[in-house]
């Protein structure tokens, strides 16, 4: 059942000016014991390919395997398409990869608000992950018959699809999800890959809420689109604009967790690229955020250089064309405060962050000890091997996986959905772990992704020789 029907398939050519022919292969289970539809996978190839030709100087043997996936909000990620005109959808990701001569594969993943035919919950943690690695395996298993480079697998997404990418890009071979693989019947081959894209991405969670309080604490005042509910039959998650001000109970927490989160960075011993020490004081100051401050003045310079102009009341201190400092506080004035306290595992379990850790039959748990001692309302607490195993930085000291070479992060200057600390976490603890990593922090970008598809197909291109 896991090998693929060759005979299923389809010419398409892509429309624009610079069309390009296509093979399709569509709506294949990756798994032989599927629990969703959801569980399928569909397939890209330059039609080329099929006749000994050459594309952007790769052929069907050397041709990178591209693998984006469309998990936003950790709601399920469905298998995307040319021309798909629903949510969520990068379909135009897919037809660029296709145009610059690379394999394209787009995964159906679970997500936490899935459920079966008698209202069970398919597609909590860590389903989106299992589904991930089962869809590579998948594509190992039949690489005789399908063009492209296993050897060298690159996976893509945004958000929580960041997050997908990341964990997915650490973990390859992790022995923690072999039973559930088993379970659904995936292919019995490695699941590691070669290079991860991640943008913005939404992980490190326990760590989350305080990293977002050592960035915003004293910042009283929020603005936010608020999650109302989830989206249905292919329409977008509901949200709805909204400001407010921290109760004295949030600022009070958000000055625990704060101190929790210093407490952290300095338990991390990380280095910058010169090897020295990067900690931070009592007050939240420190080497640490000195660093974090120089990739804000390097966007900002980067910004400068394009001709933008730089508004004085960003807190950008610039000096006969070139950015000289960062005014922390009034940075963050400009770009605001987010969310309220906690940024994720909110006290009465309403973010979708809690709902991924349900199981089931409970929709939602707090994933954080802090959280489930102030919470609002009657919960559990997530297994802490369950929330450890959805985040990368657990597997950077595991001997026992084979973590992806290259890493491409990318996470917007004007970015407040999590903290400014955690890519720059994430990024820095895999250049100290001996990875080659290119991250940025674009200028004035927010919570988004795919918005430099040039640069990131330059890059896989660089990389894959």
């Amino acid at each position: 059942m896991l090998k693929l029907d060759v005979s299923r398939y389809t010419d398409q050519i892509l429309s624009g000016e610079n069309g390009l022919a296509y093979r399709e292969f569509r709506d294949i289970p990756y798994v032989e014991k599927p629990v969703s539809d959801i569980q399928k996978l569909n397939i890209f190839v330059p039609l080329a390919y099929f006749h000994d030709g050459i594309v952007n100087g790769y052929d069907k043997d050397t041709a990178p395997t591209f693998m984006p996936n469309t998990v936003g909000g950790y709601m399920p990620g469905p298998r995307d398409y040319p021309g798909n005109k629903g949510y969520p959808s990068n379909s135009k990701t897919i037809i660029e990869a296709l145009k610059h001569g690379y394999v394209v594969v787009s995964a159906g993943l679970r997500g936490r608000n899935l459920k079966s035919s008698d209202d069970k919950n398919i597609g909590k943690a860590p389903a989106f992950l299992v589904d991930m690695k089962a869809a590579i395996r998948y594509v190992r298993h039949n690489q005789n018959l399908i063009p492209g480079n296993v050897e060298r697998i690159i996976t893509n997404g945004t958000s929580a699809g960041g997050a997908t990418s990341a964990t997915i890009g650490m973990s390859g071979n992790a022995e923690y999800f072999e039973p559930y693989l088993e379970k659904i019947g995936a292919a019995n081959e490695s699941d590691a890959i070669y290079a991860a894209s991640c943008y913005c991405p939404i992980h490190n969670l326990e760590n989350a809420d305080g990293a977002y309080e050592w960035e915003f604490n004293g910042i009283n005042t929020w603005y936010s689109k608020v999650f109302i509910r989830d989206g249905k039959n292919g329409e977008p998650p509901v949200f709805e604009d909204r400001k407010g001000e921290l109760s004295v109970e949030e600022r009070k927490l958000s000055d625990e967790l704060k101190q929790q989160f210093i407490e952290y960075v300095n338990s991390l011993n990380l280095k910058d690229d010169s090897g020295s020490n990067l900690s931070l004081n009592g007050d939240g100051t420190g080497s640490f955020l000195n660093y974090v401050k120089d990739f804000i003045k390097q966007s900002a310079q980067k910004a400068l250089d394009s001709g933008q102009k730089l508004s004085g009341s960003e807190g950008i201190e610039v000096e006969s064309g070139k950015v000289v400092g960062v005014d922390w506080i009034k940075y963050l004035h400009s770009i605001t405060r987010m969310k309220t306290v906690p940024a994720f595992d909110d006290l009465d379990l309403k973010n979708p962050e809690p709902n991924l850790f349900g199981d089931e039959e409970i929709e939602s748990k707090h994933f954080t000890k802090f959280s489930q001692e102030h919470s609002h309302v009657t919960s559990k607490v997530a297994d802490s091997t369950l929330v450890e195993a959805v985040n990368p930085l657990t597997y950077l000291s595991n001997r026992g996986v084979d973590t992806a070479k290259y890493w491409r992060i990318r996470h917007g200057a004007s970015d407040r959905d999590t903290s400014f600390a955690i890519p720059v976490i994430l990024a820095t603890a895999l250049k100290n772990s001996g990875y080659k990593v290119d991250f940025a922090m674009p200028w004035g970008v927010p919570h988004s992704g795919d918005y430099d598809l040039r640069d990131l197909f330059t890059w896989i291109d660089k990389i894959c020789g």
